[in-house]
């Protein structure tokens, strides 16, 4: 059984809709961004058809059902912000990871939080998660926080984790549980 079905969440200004295969130019703004891909697990995408690959293996993993890639938009123009995506997801343990990037425009307005927020709320009232997940690198401070306010508790820390342009990379491990948000 898929854990993830394709849905459209909407927020007080935001759409999150499932990636097409036409957001790969947007995408390629922030894959091939260097600030923005400071902390990522690849390096900067240096042409369009590296962002169209990445589109079509993303929609590809979809197939699984342990995914669900949620492309944010604006709601009023629906001018494409970045992604947040539930992964990885095991079904027999009821959980899942999040991760999220975000055009660097837009950064510093609240944006990620609130499709961050609207997606853990489907991960655990309609996916039926108990448990969510984020793997980050611990110089990224902005993410960090923005986890931190969504409730999420620091849980690990791990040395060269990854392997990324040649540079071995440590990795902080967060979680949040749904009892954690929700008394139960």
């Amino acid at each position: 059984m898929d854990m993830f079905e394709p849905v459209t969440i909407d927020t007080k200004r935001l759409r999150l809709r499932p990636l097409q295969q036409e957001d790969a130019s947007i995408f390629f703004e922030v894959w091939s961004d260097p600030e923005a891909m400071r902390y990522f697990s690849f390096l900067p995408m240096q042409n369009m058809e590296q962002a169209h690959a990445r589109v079509v293996e993303k929609l590809q993993s979809l197939g699984d059902g342990n995914s669900m890639i949620c492309v944010i938009e604006l709601l009023d123009t629906k001018e494409v912000l970045g992604d947040c995506t539930l992964f990885g997801g095991v079904a027999h343990s009821q959980r899942a990871e999040i991760g999220f990037c975000l055009r660097r425009r837009y950064w510093g307005n609240g944006y990620m939080a609130e499709a961050a927020d609207a997606l853990i709320e489907h991960g655990f009232n309609h996916a039926g998660l108990r448990r969510i997940e984020a793997d980050v690198d611990p110089r990224n401070l902005s993410s960090i926080q923005l986890l931190e306010r969504l409730g999420f508790k620091r849980e690990g820390y791990l040395r060269e984790r990854w392997m990324i342009g040649g540079e071995a990379l440590d990795t902080v491990l967060y979680g949040l549980l749904r009892s954690d948000r929700y008394q139960v």
